[in-house]
């Protein structure tokens, strides 16, 4: 593959994630912390296709798979989960 096209998947999955841990840092409420978690996906997304594509990378294709799914969790429980309210209590 295009190493340009490789460059960008990773940057992009290394700048995703340094704003979602920004945003949830800032604390500013479940539904933005749900939103980071949606972008933490993307970048877990991308972060695999990168470690399985460039030679020598796929172990942080085989980690970003495990963040993939915890990141799914982070998403359901702030954004979906309809106990959401019930959970700032």
């Amino acid at each position: 593959m295009d190493k340009v096209i490789l460059d960008g998947i990773q940057y992009y999955g290394a700048g995703a994630a340094t704003l979602a841990a920004l945003i949830i840092s800032l604390d500013l409420g479940r539904k933005w912390t749900g939103y980071a978690f949606v972008i933490f996906v993307t970048s877990s997304i991308a972060l695999i296709a990168w470690g399985f594509l460039e030679p020598n990378s796929e172990g942080i294709g085989v980690q970003n798979l495990v963040l993939l799914v915890i990141n799914c969790v982070g998403v359901y429980r702030y954004l979906i989960s309809k106990h959401r309210d019930e959970l700032e209590s």
